[in-house]
């Protein structure tokens, strides 16, 4: 039954998350706007060109984890690596890791899981990532590529290495922009803050921890895929899921399931495949999907495991 004093709980338990995610997000919008301005795509195409296959994948994996590019943007630089011939290896490693580990998860990571979980996730998404990567290089899926061109696209977007002046004259257009654009950066995420927020303050006062814990606990071996399976249909944007992801396993949600279902729904969304099936073939998009549904179950259960 819902009363007053449960609602004001609800409300401290609001304000307390979005204060803590509201001030990570000021900052990590302003370092997201620098990295967009200093690693622009002509550069990562040079990263990735190199003569070792495994090295390319890695670095692949790599640059996904950095670049915190959402899918409108990752289409259009896949596109433009694979049709200017960089290695197929480190592009598809790039795909992987870029939806499911960037600098914003790996910040919301360490503030709500902690330094060991945060380790943990990254390196199984890297190395399963190149991995994945290495493979479907073998198999030769490169020719699932469609030929396809992205019109338009980037024209407005401030690239270092295309500013004129000094060194100190180039940073400072460069943190001016990155500044303007953090502000816009954090007008579109802050949405998603609230309402993950929100629901999470829900969760934690109103749902009973038996309910949750009985279905979705680490005892539940079946839950984690089942989380995957869930996720991968779904539009879940990390920094809806976290805030609600940490309220779920002090509710006694095993830690497997929600890493399962943030990566299903991040990696693999709806709108995400849709935009994907543009420059890629039927077999390259079922690999793909295949892929994360496998990244997903290997790092929950290993979560499970280890946390």
């Amino acid at each position: 039954m819902f009363q007053i004093s449960s609602l004001i709980d609800v409300v401290k338990i609001f304000l307390l998350l979005m204060g803590e995610l509201l001030l990570l997000f000021i900052g990590i919008s302003f370092i997201v706007a620098l990295i967009q301005i200093y690693l622009s795509r002509e550069k990562i195409k040079r990263i990735l060109t190199t003569s070792s296959k495994g090295l390319n994948s890695i670095l692949g994996a790599i640059l996904g984890a950095l670049t915190p590019f959402c899918s409108c943007s990752t289409v259009p630089i896949l596109v433009g690596l694979l049709k200017s011939e960089a290695p197929f290896s480190g592009t598809v490693s790039f795909l992987l890791t870029s939806p499911i580990l960037n600098p914003a998860i790996i910040t919301l990571f360490l503030t709500f899981f902690g330094l060991k979980a945060t380790i943990v996730y990254a390196a199984f998404t890297i190395t399963i990532a190149v991995i994945i990567g290495l493979l479907l290089d073998k198999l030769g899926y490169r020719k699932e590529f469609k030929n396809i061109s992205i019109k338009g696209g980037s024209n407005d977007v401030l690239v270092y290495e295309e500013l004129k002046g000094t060194f100190i004259e180039k940073n400072k257009i460069a943190f001016k922009h990155a500044f303007f654009e953090s502000i816009l950066l954090l007008k579109q995420v802050v949405p998603y803050l609230l309402l993950g927020a929100g629901i999470g303050s829900f969760i934690y006062e109103f749902i009973p921890q038996d309910l949750l814990s009985n279905f979705a606990g680490k005892s539940n071996i079946l839950s984690v895929p089942i989380a995957a399976i869930v996720g991968i249909p779904m539009y879940i944007r990390a920094e809806t899921m976290i805030p609600i992801a940490k309220i779920l396993i002090d509710k006694g949600v095993g830690y497997g399931t929600m890493v399962a279902l943030i990566i299903g729904g991040a990696g693999a969304s709806i709108p995400e495949l849709t935009l994907l099936s543009s420059i890629f073939k039927r077999k390259m998009m079922i690999a793909f999907t295949l892929s994360i549904f496998f990244v997903a179950i290997l790092t929950g259960y290993v979560f499970d495991i280890i946390m």
